[in-house]
């Protein structure tokens, strides 16, 4: 068994036929497909095991409501693929893909692929890597900015890396903090332009309807990482996420202070006009600054 296919199952009834459909009919079959239902309360454990009945590839698991990250980890469990994926129930795959990254993922530790993000949107995008093959993982997070695409759906994972990693349960953005974890595990990663993830618009989402609370998660698991990884340019990154945590709770920032020149390397011209404002102003300060722009908008609109 080449490949071990993870998809997570909550209320998905409209998309779960195409999502798992586009797995499915994959031109590369050595595959297995995991749908794990996480106590969905609609059609869709029956909608899995009809998929089980017709796919002798296909397997169920059935289990209460644990959210993403304790399915994921259900689906792990199970898994017996070389390697592992995980697809979204309100997702899809484009055909081919499979045949086109697996190869280079049975070379690799991680192999990251295409995704369209938030397709079918006004913002959807296609965020495709340039094919380079990174050995120093500090390499990739920093310069390839993985950490600003961190998304466990479009990548293929060498399963044995999950062997002492699971995705934390009862918190959300939790690929920002697997994926850190499995580098540390790894020795080889590849990107490519080949293949393509769809990661589908849902206005009812974690991205979409984010909170404070949840996106001080998201800051935490970036702040640990920095204690591995870190310069300017992810810094600046991690700093946004800190002044939207302050504009919505107002808490006293958590992150600290790194004097970053307004002339590093890696630095946009907002991020430089940014960092001059950080220098003079602190993060209380800038947070604060922020707020108070924020508040200036929302009155004016």
């Amino acid at each position: 068994m080449k490949l071990s296919i993870v998809i997570p199952v909550y209320q998905s009834e409209a998309t779960l036929d195409r999502c798992v459909e586009s797995v499915a009919s994959q031109t590369f079959s050595d595959l297995e497909i995991i749908l794990v239902d996480d106590g969905s309360p609609d059609r869709c454990p029956q909608m899995c095991d009809d998929w089980a009945r017709r796919d002798s590839r296909i397997s169920v698991i059935h289990k209460e409501n644990g959210g993403l990250s304790s399915a994921r980890n259900a689906g792990i469990n199970k898994a017996r693929g070389e390697l592992i994926t995980f697809v979204d129930a309100d997702d899809f795959v484009d055909k081919g893909t499979y045949e086109q990254v697996v190869p280079l993922a049975l070379e690799a530790d991680i192999v990251e692929y295409a995704i369209y993000w938030q397709y079918g949107s006004d913002q959807q995008q296609l965020q495709s890597q340039p094919n380079t093959i990174y050995s120093d993982m500090q390499e990739y997070w920093l310069k390839g900015k993985a950490y600003a695409h961190s998304y466990a759906c479009n990548k293929v994972f060498r399963r044995e890396l999950f062997e002492k990693v699971r995705f934390p349960e009862g918190r959300v953005f939790e690929d920002a903090a697997t994926l850190p974890l499995l580098l540390q595990r790894a020795y080889r990663v590849v990107t490519t332009s080949r293949g393509c993830y769809y990661y589908c618009a849902n206005q009812e989402g974690i991205t979409a309807k984010a909170t404070g609370r949840e996106l001080g998660m998201l800051l935490e698991s970036h702040i640990g990482t920095m204690n591995h990884w870190c310069d300017d340019a992810y810094y600046m990154h991690v700093l946004n996420i800190q002044m939207d945590v302050f504009d919505m709770t107002c808490k006293e920032p958590v992150l600290p202070h790194r004097y970053i020149s307004p002339t590093s390397n890696g630095l946009n011209t907002k991020q430089r006009l940014k960092a001059i404002m950080l220098n003079l102003l602190g993060i209380k300060g800038i947070c604060r600054l922020n707020n108070a722009i924020q508040q200036l908008k929302a009155h004016r609109s």
